[in-house]
């Protein structure tokens, strides 16, 4: 098969479109033939300083595709069925293994590139806002990176909750396409200090539930934001920023600082989350839930891709098609 790989860890241009030999279907596996792959917030982290399983690697977490081969111990998957896939790696090829508990079916007349970006992103969301950071009806929500997959699938499900949906994006372009997807207020962090717009904007309170993907110094100022009782739900390292916050500032205001990983969830909690995320691929495909993809890409050009990602231009995810 023909996959996007590296041999070392680094910028885009580490990746090379080559032949390398097909993944085998485990017992309790299922072998997909990859037809779109969302690229998630840490396949690019990944690539730029992530472990690797293998040398040549191949990264990436999520995929939508076709089943070709179903492994022995495996009775609720079929060849021919619908599938979006996740896994530790190997999202950026043409064909994947991975375990049948980590597929959905994709239901009839939902498009497989809608599917391919619904897992992660919306199951995250979704578990940052009601799981961990219980919200809810009336509350505030303070989305950052509101522009991103994470960040999108947050104002929707948050706003059809019933909260006032606040979020932080890089320019007015982007905060006026996000008000058609349920944002109340936007707040440019280029011009803006977010905590005062935050502060202002609820009367000094701040937000009850804060949705933060970027880490670091913003983290801190996310900890700050967050109202008396607050609770910050931390769900990556966008910002590739090191500092660690000072985490002394939730005690006055008694504010809880929630680390999630959704793949721990899907794991040890699979009865709770593997039906949530069958919820949101439908809604996705109804369109109760809107999926914006901003570019394809052809799988070669997996390193364009990721240069695309990381010059922050993108509306909405961002696509390989093998």
């Amino acid at each position: 098969m023909k996959a996007a790989v590296y041999y070392a860890t680094g910028g885009p241009d580490v990746f090379r479109y080559e032949e390398v030999p097909d993944p085998q279907c485990a017992p309790d596996g299922v072998l997909i033939e990859v037809k779109a792959v969302s690229i998630e917030g840490g396949d690019v982290l990944n690539r730029a300083g992530g472990p690797m399983a293998a040398r040549p690697h191949v990264v990436g977490y999520q995929c939508a595709g076709i089943v070709r081969e179903v492994g022995a111990k495996v009775g609720d998957r079929r060849p021919g069925q619908r599938v979006v896939a996740i896994n530790l790696n190997g999202s950026h090829a043409e064909l994947r293994a991975v375990p049948a508990g980590s597929t959905w079916v994709v239901p009839d007349g939902v498009d497989l590139e809608i599917a391919a970006c619904v897992p992660i992103a919306v199951g995250t969301a979704d578990d940052c806002l009601f799981e961990f950071g219980r919200l809810e009806k009336g509350e505030t929500v303070l989305v950052q990176a509101g522009a991103g997959g994470v960040g999108m699938a947050a104002i929707q499900l948050a706003k059809r909750a019933g909260a006032t949906v606040l979020a932080t994006a890089s320019s007015h372009e982007k905060l006026a396409r996000l008000k058609d997807l349920g944002l109340d207020h936007g707040i440019n962090y280029r011009e803006t200090d977010f905590v005062a717009a935050v502060r202002e904007i609820t009367s000094g309170r701040g937000a009850d539930v804060v949705v933060d993907s970027l880490g670091g110094h913003i983290l801190e100022k996310s900890i700050e934001a967050a109202a008396y009782r607050g609770r910050i739900t931390s769900v990556g390292g966008a910002a590739r920023d090191e500092y660690r916050p000072d985490v002394t500032a939730l005690r006055p205001a008694n504010k809880s600082l929630i680390g999630i990983f959704f793949g721990a969830e899907l794991m040890i909690h699979h009865d709770r989350v593997h039906p949530m995320v069958a919820r949101h691929i439908a809604d996705a495909g109804s369109g109760a839930l809107r999926i914006v993809v901003d570019r394809r890409f052809p799988l070669a050009e997996a390193a364009e891709a990721h240069r695309y990602i990381e010059s922050r231009k993108a509306f909405g995810r961002v696509l390989l098609i093998p």
